[in-house]
């Protein structure tokens, strides 16, 4: 095997766990209890580009058994996955290995703020968002002092800080 079909293989791995990854935190899982939803049409495997079938090539076998919400999610992942450069694929790659090293916990703590994210109204999206970038702006001892004074606070002093508009 070639250096280069090596990498093309190592690179389809990635992509592929990659995208099973953003499959499971898109697509929450099925509750018993809950009536079945409007049907929604599945996405055939023809209809895929060559290069999203290699890229998805592991689900070939099971496709038609996938969930529509979990084929769709997969597509989408796909789509972003060959719109990106190779340093982003590359960044991409590395941070997926940080999330795969992740205690399990931790990861289910991480969806779970995501989802809370999800769910504000896009001009609280923003607001957090914009912080985001303040906060990075911030020189590292400035950041790690904040981070600090954040773990001290109880419950409803980080409300109150929360709540406090920016500025």
């Amino acid at each position: 095997m070639t250096g280069t079909t090596r990498q093309m293989r190592a690179s389809a791995w990635a992509a592929t766990l990659l995208l099973a990854a953003a499959g499971a935190l898109a697509v929450p899982p099925a509750r018993a209890a809950e009536p079945p939803a409007a049907v929604q049409p599945g996405i055939a495997w023809s209809s895929l580009s060559r290069e999203q079938q290699g890229l998805l090539r592991r689900y070939e076998g099971q496709w038609s058994k996938l969930p529509p919400a979990r084929q769709s999610a997969l597509v989408k992942g796909s789509d972003r996955w060959l719109a990106m450069s190779p340093a982003q694929q590359a960044q991409a790659k590395e941070r997926f290995q940080h999330w795969q090293a992740l205690p399990p916990e931790q990861r289910q703590q991480m969806r779970e703020r995501w989802q809370r994210f999800q769910s504000l109204p896009p001009e609280q999206q923003a607001r957090v968002r914009q912080n985001y970038q303040r906060f990075r702006q911030l020189p590292a001892e400035q950041r790690q002092q904040l981070r600090e004074r954040w773990r001290k606070m109880s419950p409803e002093q980080r409300a109150r800080e929360h709540a406090r508009p920016p500025g």
